[in-house]
């Protein structure tokens, strides 16, 4: 999946938006709430909507008369808002960091969109798009190497050592049936998400399991 996320407050102007997509080469922002919730999606088609709504005409007396009143309401928001909030997608296809590959392509086969986001109690973690999938499909496969736990677990080890973000006196690592897991106690989100891909580029490593708790304040301030 694709970590680095561009996302944008429910606030953000469409015209911001629209700019941002053309600017980045992207096709969809992510919308966070201010506690870092993850709130909806604006794509190219929810501003392409946008857009065509500026030519509504006035519903004729017919429509009116069998249109469902809430369903309406809820376009005219849609096709003339100007804020992410007013113009963006809830109803969201999401997958958790576990979710295999193949499930998330047949996510996408299956409703028809071109990515889904990754979230992770409640919080964004990253997006599977169509491409990522397709680099995974050409990636070479991961050769065999029958690694013992124990020279898996020095491989694990001397890797740490080598990155000044890594802590090896805080950080305890265990490796059974070639499943890697972390104890102990982790600097950052950012440090925790970097042991596992740490991890995960060892040979012979099956699984991460990631059991680390943030680092107290005394331990911080001692260190």
């Amino acid at each position: 999946m694709s970590v680095d996320v561009v996302t944008v407050p429910p606030e953000t102007p469409v015209v911001a938006i629209a700019r941002l997509l053309a600017e980045r080469g992207i096709s969809a922002v992510p919308v966070l709430d201010h506690d870092g919730r993850l709130r909806g999606i604006v794509t190219e088609a929810d501003l392409i909507r946008r857009l065509a709504g500026a030519e509504d005409r006035p519903a004729g007396w017919l429509r009116r008369l069998f249109a469902d009143a809430a369903t309406e309401a809820e376009r005219y928001a849609r096709t003339h808002g100007a804020t992410a909030s007013d113009v963006m997608t809830e109803q969201l296809v999401t997958v958790t960091p576990g979710t295999t590959a193949t499930h998330v392509a047949h996510l996408l086969e299956e409703m028809g969109i071109r990515r889904v986001l990754v979230v992770e109690d409640g919080k964004l973690r990253g997006l599977v798009s169509r491409a990522d999938l397709l680099r995974a499909l050409v990636a070479p496969p991961e050769p065999a190497h029958g690694l013992s736990d124990g020279r898996i677990r020095a491989a694990v080890l001397a890797q740490m050592r080598k990155q000044p973000w890594a802590d090896t006196f805080s950080t305890m690592v265990e490796v059974q049936g070639g499943t890697v897991t972390f104890h102990g106690f982790v600097r950052s989100e950012a440090a925790r998400r970097a042991l596992r891909v740490l991890a995960e580029n060892i040979p012979g490593v099956t699984k991460v399991v990631d059991e680390t708790q943030p680092m107290p304040a005394y331990l911080s301030v001692a260190a």
